[in-house]
């Protein structure tokens, strides 16, 4: 059983990890049954009394993978070779850590009538993950493009899960893409490069009014940015998020 320290505070179990991508990893946490977020936010996890620590410190935030009809709270993350993350690999399932939250604006606007197009650079997904379930099990009428870059498939979280998706919600595209061509072979039948405003066009078609929400490394959330500004789309139609050192 989770324990409440706080109305937005909870110590919780970790209760499963596996792989979702080369060098990734997914962390599901039990569900405390107070525990109410929107897609899109995030949570701040720190750990109790690790063996080991370094000057980033003992917590860091995690967009939230989960969606919110899902049994348990997951987040997901690069394996950097930092105290924090070789705690989280180690740590015994049953262990427990402090969950902080939720927090966070990135959450799918409410008019239906405006699309949804998501820009999504690596471990960035984490949050569109959560918002693309929520609106296949809710059936929401938003129309949703995932434009989603990766080095390789091998690094793209959830690759399989979000194509297999579309096949829920009609109203739902995914366009994944990846960036290092030399190492890509044959089999790869998808995108290739980098996200353009190209791509963008070649995909969308006459989406209306579209809603921008970038996520990613905060490079690729500077670029994307403004690729948009330049195909004439104003900043108060983007919303950003950059995952720094993740």
């Amino acid at each position: 059983m989770s324990t409440q320290l706080a109305a937005n505070k909870h110590q919780v179990k970790l209760v499963k990890r596996f792989a979702v991508a080369d060098r990734t990893m997914a962390f599901q946490f039990e569900k405390p049954s107070s525990f109410v977020f929107r897609p899109g936010q995030y949570i701040e996890v720190t750990l109790l009394n690790p063996r080991e620590t370094d000057a980033e410190g003992n917590a860091r935030v995690f967009s939230l993978a989960n969606a919110p009809h899902e049994d348990f709270v997951m987040v997901a993350t690069r394996l950097r070779d930092t105290a924090f993350k070789r705690e989280l690999q180690q740590m015994p399932l049953g262990a427990e850590v402090v969950v902080e939250g939720p927090s966070g604006g990135l959450t799918l606007h409410n008019n239906a009538g405006r699309a949804a197009i998501f820009l999504v650079g690596g471990i960035g997904v984490t949050p569109v993950r959560s918002i693309l379930l929520r609106a296949a099990h809710e059936r929401l009428a938003h129309r949703l493009f995932v434009f989603y870059a990766n080095r390789r498939p091998e690094d793209a979280a959830f690759l399989d899960e979000l194509t297999a998706l579309q096949d829920e919600n009609p109203n739902y595209k995914l366009i994944p893409t990846m960036t290092a061509a030399p190492e890509l072979t044959s089999t790869w039948q998808g995108e290739r490069g980098h996200i353009t405003s190209a791509m963008l066009a070649k995909h969308v078609g006459d989406a209306a009014s579209p809603v921008y929400y970038v996520v990613g490394p905060p490079g690729m959330v500077n670029g994307a940015r403004d690729m948009l500004n330049r195909a004439g789309v104003d900043d108060d139609d983007i919303r950003l998020e950059d995952f720094g050192g993740y």
